[in-house]
């Protein structure tokens, strides 16, 4: 969405992710923003009185929605081939759809992306490879704990 991008150009900011979705009644469009040394609460209050009037100018969803904007968290969710490339030797889980050795997630060392097929060196089996077929998602798993 090239509003999304501009805006977020005019604040120094970018656009993570954008999802748009209906839960129950409502449709939501959510947009992640990130900068380096992360995104406040005021970053978002600035980054949704930009967006919000461009959004109502153009009109590029005919749907009536409510605008959420946020940053992408410290868990946040990989899902494109840059985001997998930045956060290469970071610690992820892997939300798998199926339960594997009693277990429904992964967690480890992100290592490599291609093709959908994630590699992650895991905490007790080594190194392993995820199709995309056999994950929901893929997120950072920081080790706060």
């Amino acid at each position: 969405m090239p509003l999304a991008l501009s805006a977020a150009k005019q604040l120094g900011a970018e656009v993570y992710d954008i999802e748009y979705k209906k839960e129950g009644k409502d449709y939501y469009l959510r947009i992640f923003i990130d900068k380096d040394g992360g995104v406040g609460i005021n970053d978002c209050e600035n980054y949704s009185r930009l967006i919000s009037p461009m959004l109502d100018n153009e009109d590029p969803i005919k749907d009536n929605y409510i605008l959420e904007v946020s940053s992408p968290g410290m868990f946040r969710k990989l899902n494109t081939q840059k985001h997998f490339e930045k956060y290469t030797g970071s610690r992820v889980e892997v939300k798998l759809y199926k339960s594997e050795n009693g277990k429904k997630s992964v967690t480890g060392t992100l290592k490599g992306y291609a093709n959908g097929t994630v590699t992650v060196l895991t905490d007790d089996a080594g190194e392993k490879e995820i199709e995309k077929e056999k994950y929901m998602y893929v997120r950072l798993y920081p080790d706060i704990f």
